[in-house]
Parts: structure tokens; C-alpha cells; sequence
């Protein structure tokens, strides 16, 4: 009988080469080095969220999910983030799965046998699995089409809810099980002129939820009503407990200085299970300059 699966605190913090690329590296430097996204996290080891907060200038490593473009580089690899929306069906499926090498026939024989006399996938993959992920128990987290290599991702996305299927593909032998499955998440850039339209309506600041990802001396020169802080260099203080402190059913706006910490933070969010979320785009320097010019700029 399949039992609860390892769940990871925050969805699943090891992503394998199965995944063509990753959320981009949560940087810790400061503001005014921020401007970029480090599109090329090295992958040579199990990747997770660091739960007590890292020194300054360290790079939070990634979680879970997902997108296009592997780089192989010898035994590791190295890969990039594709902001193009998947071609899929609109669904999302939560996959976990056990990684074993092409030449261990006996070995994948022995554990299908298993898993039918009713042992637990994600015991199997601590065991066996030669995956990152088999320290969650080969959770993998939310998927979407376009962002697995393509013999897993038909495998997935054609096995029943909890049936453990297997598939062959050019890192070896996967065991693989859909635990779940939803409807897309959506994350898109909002204009500033839009988003101030928004806060105009009162309805707006009670149905959304706004969080600003600035240093508290940077909210101190500037800000915008109903935004709660959560300095991106805080992120071990309340990164942990994100579905405890927001919604996510509610549509959730994110903002920073130019727009990219928060873009970061945004495609976290949606990795966390948030259904739909906005990044300002250009950030509350764009919103001072396009949309409200009370609002000062530093």
C-alpha cells in the first residue's frame, strides 16, 4: 500500500540533470549588484534551500523545478533558465522517482518486484536510487512539459496518479510515480501603470497579497502602501515558513528596486506552489518614474 511521500519542507530541494535547467540563484549581494540573474548554478551536488541565512555574498542554491537547456560538463552539469512558457496542457505533475545506471537489469527486476509486493518508492530511492534527489526520497517536486528530457516527460505525463511506471532514458533506468497533479501555475512581469491602476481599487490590496524584497534601508527612501517586507537577505528567517505567512491561492505581486531580486523570488514563489504570481516589472524605480512620481527614487 503506497504510503505519504517524502514530502521536502519546501518543495523539493534536489534537482536532478533530469531537469534541463533551474530557477535562477537567489543572490545575496548587495542591491546595487543585483541587477543580474546567475543563470548557471553549479549542479554537482544535491541542490537545496539553506534553512538559517547564509553570510552576505553567498548564493542561495536553488529548489526544485525546472526548465529548458542541459549543459554537459564532464560528470556534472551545468544548465540555464528558459522564461518561456511551456507547451504544455496547462497541468503539473508531482513526481518522485529512483534513478538506477542502464546495465542493472537485475536491480531494476528486483525493485519493480518490490514496489509490486507494496514496499514504498521513496524508500527504494533512498536505498538505490544514484540521484541527488534520493535524499528526499526522489521527490522531484512540480513538473510542467518542457522541462524533463522527453522520454520521462511522456512517461509522466501518461501514468495513472500513484502508479509506478519506468522509462529508460540517457542517465539510466527511472522508476518513476506521479503522487499529484494540478493546474498550471501562471508568473508574468505586471507594468507599472497596470499595478498602479490596481492599487487604486481598494478591493485590490484585501484580495492580492504584496510583498517587497528590499533592504529595509532601501523601503526606508521609498515605498508603496500594503506591501509587506521580506528582505530577499533575510530569506533563511522567513523563506521556511512562506506557506504559513502567504496564500497561495491568492494572486501575489512581488517588487524590489529594478525588478530582478524580485524575479527571482517570484519564480520561487511559483515553485512553492503559489498559483499565480506577478513580478513589477522594472520594479518601484520604473513605478516612481512611469506611474507615480510622488514616489521618490533613490
Amino acid at each position: 500500500m503506497l504510503r505519504a511521500p517524502h514530502f521536502p519542507a519546501m518543495a523539493s530541494n534536489a534537482l536532478t540533470a533530469l531537469r534541463l535547467s533551474l530557477i535562477p540563484t537567489l543572490s545575496f549581494s548587495s542591491p546595487s549588484q543585483s541587477r543580474g540573474i546567475s543563470a548557471t548554478p553549479p549542479l554537482s551536488s544535491t541542490r537545496h534551500l539553506s534553512l538559517s541565512p547564509p553570510p552576505l555574498g553567498r548564493k542561495l542554491k536553488p529548489v526544485q523545478p525546472a526548465s529548458p537547456h542541459p549543459r554537459l560538463r564532464g560528470a556534472g552539469i551545468s544548465a540555464s533558465f528558459s522564461s518561456q512558457p511551456s507547451s504544455g496542457n496547462g497541468r503539473e505533475l508531482l513526481v518522485q522517482h529512483l534513478l538506477i545506471k542502464e546495465n542493472d537489469l537485475d536491480l531494476l527486476l528486483e525493485l519493480q518486484q518490490r514496489v509490486s509486493a507494496g514496499e514504498d518508492l521513496s524508500d527504494l530511492a533512498v536505498e538505490h536510487s544514484i540521484c541527488p534527489s534520493k535524499e528526499q526520497g526522489g521527490m522531484l517536486g512540480w513538473v510542467r512539459k518542457g522541462q524533463m528530457v522527453p522520454e520521462f516527460e511522456e512517461a509522466a505525463f501518461s501514468a495513472p496518479i500513484n502508479k509506478v511506471v519506468k522509462c529508460k532514458t540517457k542517465f539510466g533506468w527511472h522508476l518513476l510515480q506521479v503522487i499529484s497533479e494540478r493546474e498550471e501555475s501562471v508568473l508574468q512581469d505586471i507594468q507599472p501603470d497596470e499595478l498602479h491602476v490596481k492599487m487604486q481599487d481598494p478591493s485590490f490590496l484585501d484580495e492580492s497579497q504584496l510583498i517587497d524584497v528590499r533592504e529595509p534601508e532601501e523601503v526606508a527612501k521609498a515605498s508603496l502602501p500594503g506591501f509587506q517586507v521580506l528582505p530577499l537577505r533575510q530569506f533563511g528567517s522567513w523563506g521556511p515558513e512562506i506557506t504559513t505567512k502567504l496564500d497561495a491561492e491568492k494572486d501575489t505581486y512581488v517588487m524590489c528596486h529594478h525588478g530582478m531580486r524580485s524575479l527571482q523570488v517570484a519564480k520561487w514563489l511559483q515553485t512553492q506552489g503559489f498559483k499565480r504570481v506577478f513580478n513589477l516589472s522594472g520594479g518601484i524605480h520604473e513605478y516612481a518614474v512611469k506611474a507615480d512620481p510622488s514616489i521618490p527614487t533613490y
